[in-house]
C-alpha cells in the first residue's frame, strides 16, 4: 500500500506531509505506517516506516529530525543531524534538507511557514502544551531565523475533534482560570462532563499571537480508525499500546 501524505496549499512551497497510518510495514495494533520509536512495536519496522518517510520526504534518514516530546513549551533550531534528541516539542530551521518531524496520536501537529523568509516549524501541541505557549514558542524561534509573523501560515493536522473529547471539571477549571474566554472552546458533555475543542483552541492561541494565517485540516484521529492512530480510542479499547503519526517539514 503507498503512503498516504495531507498537504495544505498554503504551506507551498515547502515541501510538507500529514502522514496518515496507511503505507507501512507495521502490524497488530501498530498495523501501518506507526512512526514512534517509543512505541512496542518491533524497532527494526519502525525503522523501515520512517525510512519510507524520509525517502518520501526526499531527505536522508539522518535529516528527518525529530524530538524527545515531553507536552513541554520548548522549541529548539535544527541546524543539522541531531546525535540526540533533545527535550523538546517543537523545531525550526532555515537549513534546507533538513526535515523536521512531529510524532502525535490525537495531539495537535502544526506546520509553520514563511515562505519569504525560508524557515519552517513543526510543534507538537497537546493541550498541555498548547496552554503553556508552545506555538507561540515556536513562532519566536522561527523570529529568530528571520521569519516576521505576518508571513508566517500555520497548519493544524489531524487531531482529536471536540466531539470526541470528553473532559471532567477540573480540566475546564484550570483553562477558565487562565483566560474566561477560553470557556468558549467548552460545550456540556454528559452530567458533569464538557467536550473541548482542542484545534479551535490551537486556532485562536495562533491567530492571537498573529501569524498571517492559520488553519486545520478538519480530520479527526478519534473517528477515523482507518487513516489515524489515536491515543484515547486506544484507551477506551483497552490496548496496550498505540502508534504515531508523523507529521514533516521541509525547505
Amino acid at each position: 500500500m503507498t503512503l498516504e501524505i495531507l498537504t495544505s496549499d498554503s504551506l507551498l512551497p515547502a515541501r510538507h506531509g500529514f502522514f496518515t497510518r496507511k503505507g507501512g510495514a507495521s502490524s497488530g495494533v501498530f498495523a501501518g505506517l506507526n512512526c514512534g520509536q517509543g512505541s512496542s512495536d518491533l524497532a527494526e519496522v519502525v525503522k523501515i516506516n520512517r525510512a519510507r518517510v524520509a525517502e518520501a520526504m526526499q531527505v536522508t534518514p539522518d535529516n528527518l529530525v525529530s524530538v524527545h516530546q515531553v507536552h513541554s513549551a520548548d522549541a529548539i533550531t535544527v541546524t543539522g543531524p541531531l546525535a540526540n534528541k533533545p527535550k523538546a516539542d517543537a523545531m525550526v530551521t532555515a537549513t534546507p534538507g533538513m526535515a523536521l518531524a512531529i510524532l502525535t496520536a490525537d495531539c495537535q501537529p502544526v506546520l509553520f511557514a514563511d515562505a519569504k523568509a525560508g524557515v519552517v516549524g513543526a510543534a507538537h501541541a497537546g493541550w498541555r502544551g498548547a496552554m503553556d505557549g508552545v506555538l507561540e514558542a515556536t513562532l519566536e524561534a522561527m523570529e529568530g531565523l528571520g521569519a516576521a509573523r505576518k508571513n508566517i501560515h500555520a497548519v493544524i493536522g489531524p487531531s482529536i475533534s471536540q466531539a470526541s473529547y470528553e473532559v471532567g471539571p477540573d480540566f475546564v477549571d484550570g483553562f477558565a482560570a487562565q483566560d474566561p474566554d477560553n470557556m468558549r472552546f467548552f460545550i456540556n458533555g454528559d452530567g458533569d462532563k464538557y467536550m473541548f475543542d482542542l484545534p479551535g483552541y490551537g486556532l485562536q492561541r495562533l491567530r492571537d499571537a498573529g501569524v498571517g494565517q492559520a488553519e486545520w485540516t478538519r480530520h479527526c484521529t478519534y473517528q477515523d480508525p482507518d487513516r489515524f492512530f489515536s491515543y484515547r480510542r486506544t484507551t477506551h479499547a483497552g490496548e496496550a499500546d498505540y502508534g504515531r503519526l508523523i507529521s514533516v517539514i521541509r525547505l
